[in-house]
């Protein structure tokens, strides 16, 4: 996965790392060059220096061909902007920005944008939020702690009951869309063959709904 991370404070140095170690191709612009001494030595990424919202700095870090984008600068302004032009100009299919502004947070989820806060929790959560993988966060509600995600029916899963899919709590099936009609699903509604599943999840559940799905 190809990630721009847009600021190289302690949440974008921090995550920058951590998608390094899994095998990510990672991409990190600040405008301050000594921003990047956080990444240490060993970093094996690319550095640029520049404004996060030029779009001259965004083609420089190959943003069309981008997988996700980070923006955790430390002004919500500059966030905000960067992941408007990453949905809206380049179309980027994970745009992540760091808001601390709730209100201001609210109205980017409803636009697609998903939001993270602080640096220690922010990286764990920006890590969960790009392992999704093949499934496609369609909205995040409230604080970010839960989401509903979407997926195709596994093959492994066809034929099987919406209960197997439930982890009380933590992972709940909220709406199933068949053959272009959307219902409501009970606990021993059967899954078929390219139903879309929309999933209700909290945040620390991504890696056993993963499993659940059989993405691991």
């Amino acid at each position: 996965m190809k990630v721009i991370i847009v600021g190289c404070g302690k949440l974008g140095s921090g995550l920058a790392k951590s998608l390094l170690r899994k095998g990510n191709q990672v991409t990190v612009i600040d405008n301050n060059p000594e921003a990047f001494e956080l990444l240490g030595k060993d970093f094996k990424g690319e550095t640029i220096v520049g404004i996060g919202f030029d779009r001259d700095i965004l083609e420089k870090a190959n943003i069309r061909r981008a997988d996700a984008i980070v923006s955790c600068s430390k002004s919500d302004e500059s966030n905000a902007l960067i992941g408007r032009i990453a949905r809206n100009v380049y179309h980027v299919p994970r745009v992540i920005s760091r808001l601390y502004d709730p209100r201001r947070a609210e109205i980017y989820r409803s636009l697609g944008i998903q939001t993270i806060s602080t640096t220690t929790w922010g990286v764990q959560r920006a890590m969960e939020m790009l392992s999704y993988d093949r499934l496609d966060s369609v909205l995040t509600i409230g604080d970010s702690q839960v989401e509903i995600i979407r997926a195709e029916t596994p093959a492994l899963l066809v034929g099987r009951t919406v209960n197997e899919l439930t982890v009380y709590g933590e992972i709940h099936v909220v709406a199933i869309s068949r053959n272009n009609k959307t219902f409501l699903p009970a606990v021993g509604t059967p899954l078929q063959k390219h139903d879309i599943i929309y999933i209700a999840i909290l945040a620390s559940s991504a890696k056993r709904l993963k499993t659940l799905l059989d993405l691991d």
